[in-house]
């Protein structure tokens, strides 16, 4: 288990170094029982440092992208994935079509479902950053403290339909206890929302430990049960660690998950 361990770089292709998380540890606690999902989603990892060698030994260099179904069994834990995707730097591969059969075969038997993962150059455009779509809430009037769940409960008889952002999202790690950093992006419609209660509950997750999905989905299980939107998508754009970022997205309809990025990240 490498969870906590320091851990040498891995010298060759090493899939064992993939470590599972049951997404039903998390989930317990939300009353989300297994196979019963109240949200569809996706987990979008961007790989920043993805290189191997080629068959004459000359290494190469790609940008990557995850997509892992919310439905699968299993997460994977980011410092497994960072070693793991390390030990492809020193292996010779015939083709980036073998490397990209590899990876998502190794990561679908760990997560127990089919990913989606796909290579991309280095200068492509869809890594671009870009401006957060919505109004932000970070100057928001707060309500007095203590800020929890409790602060979504104040909303308009007013229906509406908006798309709100927090650039303040700061969450701890359960493994480590370090800060993670993220913005969050909320898209609904219903009742309104009052911004200042919104953006005191993110802040309420500012020393809360738990793993980047788990903290998405526990918004979004807490604003659908406080706020009573008719329609609600919630993505959490984390800033990268070890090369690689991570922007869990649920949501009430079925999709795929946006694939931008920010510059932060």
């Amino acid at each position: 288990m490498l969870l906590g361990r320091q851990v040498a770089g891995p010298e060759h292709y090493s899939p064992e170094l993939l470590f599972p998380i049951p997404r039903a540890r998390g989930r317990q606690d939300l009353g989300i029982e297994e196979g019963v999902l109240p949200f569809y989603g996706e987990d979008v990892w961007h790989a920043y440092e993805l290189s191997w060698l080629e068959p004459d030994g000359r290494p190469t260099l790609y940008l990557g992208r995850l997509q892992v179904p919310a439905n699968s069994p299993n997460l994977v834990e980011s410092k497994s994935l960072k070693l793991y995707l390390n030990s492809l730097n020193n292996t010779a591969f015939d083709s980036a079509e073998q490397v990209i059969d590899t990876v998502t075969n190794d990561l679908s038997k760990v997560i127990g479902a089919e990913v989606g993962f796909s290579l991309l150059t280095t200068d492509d455009a869809s890594f671009n950053g870009v401006a957060q779509s919505g109004q932000c809430i970070d100057a928001e009037v707060l309500p007095a403290s203590p800020w929890g769940e409790q602060c979504l409960a104040a909303r308009s008889e007013e229906n509406t339909s908006e798309t709100l952002f927090s650039h303040l999202l700061r969450s701890l790690c359960p493994v480590t206890g370090q800060p993670d950093w993220a913005t969050v992006w909320i898209d609904y419609s219903g009742p309104k929302i009052d911004r200042g209660g919104l953006l005191a509950y993110l802040l309420s997750f500012r020393s809360h430990q738990e793993f980047h999905e788990q903290c998405v989905e526990r918004m979004y299980q807490q604003i659908w049960a406080s706020c009573n939107p008719s329609r609600l998508q919630v993505q959490a754009l984390y800033t990268r660690r070890g090369g690689l970022d991570i922007c869990p997205w649920r949501s009430s309809e079925s999709g795929r998950a946006p694939t931008w990025r920010m510059n932060r990240q």
